[in-house]
């Protein structure tokens, strides 16, 4: 797992690497093909697939069939925030006449899994996972191994899709092309590049001593010289949230470690920062943005929308159906992951991205 999880994050800037992480990711689940697919508000979807389903991929993405696909319309509207198996979302007369699943039962293929992340800039990646009809459904374990890779494949995803899975050959051009404040890091934390949209971040992203990067919110910051320090020791990658800081409204950092042949790209840097504006747009207006942001599961997700809503935790857990026992758990975890260390403190984070986070419904 951590040779595929290292692969992930190299393909985030070596577009021809994401054929070999569909390809270990389909043996991992028992898949039969995989896919990515970026869509937009502004331009026609792009990805990548396995060859096996190369033919058929470029007929459905160059064409108008992904429009009239029931499965993939409804998979966008979801946003499943963790894999689902597509047909259990289906009727029978909809799986019978969908133009796509036709298409691909004609070469043999059955079932699909499915997640999607609703990246901060408005865009939406999303993963399909094929099994052969005759190997019948997904099996709650091989769901389950797409899970434990989906908060890498968020976020590598996001830096795809900025650099709009073109390869960058060097350190300053890779960086202005993501359009996104960036910067690189030496395995001691020394900023060895910047571009100009984070340099022009200085009210809020500061250059330290030795050479080094900090954030100016004092938990936030605590969070990030943390998470520098363990990408020395592994491959792990984090999501930070940054209150709004003079004249920089709510943004999240995120770290990437950059591994085999990003590691060259970057010069030999070991650590991408990447920090995120929230972005509201049509496509991405649901609290599944908090699991693209802060890698939480989605009942996590459904509690923090409440309590940013205005209910309490026990009134969520009434609604939600859980224990409040079990509610404080889910809050505990919502707290390491957003950075935050008490329930009025979260909500305020919360409340910066107002727009987004809107109460679910039951």
């Amino acid at each position: 797992m951590s040779d595929l999880i290292e692969l992930i994050y190299e393909a985030a800037f070596v577009p021809e690497r994401w054929t070999h992480v569909l390809q270990k990711a389909s043996k991992l689940s028992a898949s039969a093909s995989a896919q990515v697919f970026f869509f937009s508000e502004t331009a026609p979807p792009r990805g990548m697939t396995l060859d096996n389903l190369r033919p058929l991929f470029d007929k459905f993405i160059n064409g108008d069939m992904w429009k009239f696909s029931e499965g993939t319309q409804k998979m966008c509207a979801m946003q499943p925030a963790s894999f689902v198996t597509v047909d259990d979302f289906l009727s029978a007369e909809e799986l019978e006449h969908d133009p796509a699943r036709v298409m691909l039962r004609e070469v043999g293929i059955g079932a699909m899994a499915c997640s999607a992340v609703a990246m901060p800039t408005g865009e939406l990646a999303t993963f399909v996972f094929q099994k052969w009809l005759k190997d019948g459904a997904f099996m709650p374990n091989e769901i389950e191994q797409l899970n434990l890779l989906r908060p890498h494949l968020a976020r590598a995803s996001l830096v795809s899709g900025r650099l709009r899975v073109e390869r960058a050959e060097a350190t300053t051009s890779a960086l202005e092309l993501m359009g996104l404040p960036a910067a690189v890091l030496s395995a001691s934390g020394r900023m060895m590049a910047a571009n100009s949209h984070l340099q022009r971040m200085d009210a809020a992203l500061l250059p330290v001593a030795h050479g080094g990067l900090a954030i100016a919110d004092r938990d936030a910051n605590r969070l990030f010289q943390s998470a520098i320090t363990q990408m020395r020791h592994e491959t792990t990658a984090g999501s930070i949230p940054v209150p709004g800081i003079g004249d920089n409204s709510a943004f999240v950092v995120h770290l990437l470690p950059l591994r085999r042949a990003a590691h060259d790209i970057f010069g030999g840097a070991d650590t991408l920062v990447l920090a995120t504006p929230i972005t509201p747009s049509a496509l991405v207006p649901s609290a599944t943005l908090l699991n693209a942001l802060f890698d939480l599961t989605p009942t996590e997700a459904r509690l923090a929308t409440d309590l940013a809503s205005g209910l309490t935790l026990v009134d969520s857990a009434a609604r939600r159906g859980v224990t409040v026992k079990s509610a404080r758990t889910y809050l505990e975890r919502i707290f390491r992951k957003t950075g935050t260390r008490q329930q009025s403190q979260l909500v305020a984070m919360l409340k910066t991205v107002q727009p987004l986070v809107p109460p679910t419904p039951d």
